[in-house]
């Protein structure tokens, strides 16, 4: 991987919650290449490992650390190994989330013979468990709230102290069949301008970065077929980006850079910014 441009991280130390998925593994990557001393949390410490890993091999420094971002226990337990090892917290990315089957609807319009259905693999909005709605919520939501509880305490009145969360297209126009992730993004865009607010007296800049659309394992079964093809739904997807193509990990490492920067973006807190090759400013007309 090459980062756009470079920016001095050095002296810094950077966690990153979800740091074994596709996505927060490039984010790790990227700040480590810039200096900073990386601690990849994932709730797979066999995942945050191979990250970490894999950076260390490429001479930059980082760890890998267990913890489960909606366990207090965990998270305390996580930053006294991270303070340890690597000092205090400078940078917190909040890229912890994901969506789950129970939040999601089969179809994405409700059609009145669907209440009277009886095949099992029909979902419609009555049929939602809200246990799959409230894990979400909890996943997302809550995973971006309780670290950030955790970790910046130490960030208070420190120099180029800057929190990222991770949002989504999803927050600006909900997606079809996904209540839950939608709704638990719109909660995270939200909360980081509240925060930003909140934080502003005590000198930590808090941001988001909403992906657009990136092929990931999360979302591969959904966007393309056993022969690679894409489904019905990338289709509808990509005729909607005017880019009209998917993401790529590297297409979110500029925005990254810039936010975390103090020199370039010292006086930006509060903002939420789509990377979606204009699918956010697009009618579809």
């Amino acid at each position: 991987m090459k980062v756009p441009f470079n920016i001095d991280l050095k002296g810094k130390t950077a966690v990153v919650t979800g740091g074994g998925g596709i996505l927060c593994s490039m984010f790790a990557e990227a700040l480590a290449m810039c200096g900073a001393k990386v601690a990849v949390l994932d709730l797979n410490k066999e995942k945050a490992d191979e990250v970490a890993n894999k950076i260390c091999s490429k001479g930059y420094y980082a760890i890998g650390v267990e913890c489960n971002v909606l366990n207090s226990e965990s998270l305390e337990n996580a930053k006294k190994e991270i303070n340890e090892k690597l000092g205090s917290c400078d940078i917190l990315i909040n890229g912890a989330g994901g969506n789950n089957p129970k939040g999601t609807t089969t179809k994405e319009y409700l059609y009145k013979e669907d209440l009277n259905n009886k095949d099992s693999n029909i979902i419609t909005f009555f049929d939602l468990d809200p246990k799959g709605i409230e894990f979400v919520f909890n996943l997302n939501f809550l995973g971006t709230l309780m670290p950030t509880q955790t970790f910046a305490k130490d960030m208070i009145e420190k120099d180029g102290a800057v929190i990222i969360n991770i949002s989504s297209m999803n927050a600006f126009t909900p997606l079809t069949k996904i209540p839950a992730y939608s709704g638990a993004k719109a909660a995270v865009s939200n909360f980081t301008q509240w925060l930003a607010v909140h934080m502003s007296k005590v000198g930590i800049r808090v941001n988001a970065i909403a992906p657009g659309f990136f092929l990931t394992e999360q979302n591969r079964r959904l966007l393309t077929n056993e022969d690679g093809s894409y489904t019905e739904r990338a289709e509808k997807i990509l005729n909607n980006t005017p880019m009209n193509r998917f993401g790529t990990p590297e297409d979110l490492i500029g925005t990254l850079l810039w936010l975390v920067d103090n020199n370039a973006s010292g006086f930006v807190t509060g903002t939420v910014i789509p990377v979606d090759g204009g699918f956010s400013a697009y009618s579809g007309v």
